[in-house]
């Protein structure tokens, strides 16, 4: 009885995605801010949605990167410094946003880090440090900016996690506590605002060639190299250099972060996005 109602369910659901499918809406006249532009998914959404018709507001960490990116968008972009872990930064980047629309179609939390290492080996300054970033400061653009979002039903935030949201692996322990951490924010807020008809989109993405990759295998050493004696005897060296080298082989299995750019363009555009995209 239950699997028949299941099935039944699934056939209605299906049917229904056939004769009422989602659409892209009109992109003229409506602004997205994006965090973490600098390189990456950001990097890619801005130049995609500029291309759209968008009126893109990029956040870029780095000063320099501020000049390369602007000439990559068109005049209707701003681009400019941010870093979500400075109150400062967010409440400047409210004073932007505003000053151009009060109503802000899409916001999408993307800026973020990925550093890690094994439990044993990973001081509470690190855990804390990652938070901030991937957790902390993505919720301080959310309250900040939700009087503009809430403006008109069908704007919408779209949260970049990773597959490291929902599955927990060895030696990325505050790496996958960030994205857990965010995955619930981004539900409660879903279930909050419905009423407002603000959609909340959630990324999953798995192992992509990211910037946020880079260094890995020296942020590793010098993690080991600041260990205490006794830990470094505890795990040993050939347990160490046998790590790394899973972690490279690891990083060799990366992928297009183009596919999570087009799940990302198709949560800012689609009238119907998707809760929970895994590209």
């Amino acid at each position: 009885m239950i699997v028949t109602l299941i099935l039944i369910l699934f056939v209605t659901y299906k049917l229904y995605e056939r004769f009422f499918p989602a659409s892209w809406g009109d992109p003229n006249g409506k602004y997205v801010l994006i965090s973490g532009c600098d390189t990456g998914f950001g990097n890619g959404l801005a130049k995609e949605l500029d291309c759209q018709g968008y009126n893109v507001i990029a956040g870029v960490y780095s000063n320099n990167t501020i000049e390369q990116l602007g000439k990559e968008l068109s005049s209707k972009a701003t681009v400019f410094k941010l870093d979500i872990t400075k109150q400062q930064d967010i409440d400047g980047a409210f004073e932007l946003v505003k000053s151009k629309t009060d109503n802000l179609h899409a916001l999408v939390n993307n800026a973020g880090v990925g550093r890690g290492g094994l439990i044993d080996w990973t001081p509470l300054t690190l855990y804390r440090d990652v938070m901030e970033v991937n957790f902390f400061g993505h919720v301080s653009m959310t309250k900040t900016f939700l009087p503009l979002l809430l403006r008109q039903p069908g704007n919408r935030i779209v949260n970049i996690s990773s597959i490291a949201g929902y599955f927990a692996s060895p030696a990325v322990s505050a790496y996958c506590a960030s994205k857990y951490a965010l995955e619930a924010f981004s539900d409660c807020l879903r279930r909050e605002m419905a009423q407002w008809g603000l959609k909340v989109s959630v990324i999953e993405p798995g192992l992509m060639r990211t910037a946020i990759f880079e260094g890995k295998e020296e942020a590793l050493s010098q993690l080991w190299t600041n260990l205490t004696s006794d830990t470094k005897e505890r795990w040993g060296e050939a347990f160490f250099d046998q790590h790394m080298k899973r972690m490279n082989d690891f990083m060799k299995n990366t992928q297009d972060p183009m596919i999570v750019v087009r799940a990302l363009q198709h949560a800012v555009s689609s009238s119907k996005p998707n809760f929970r995209f895994r590209p």
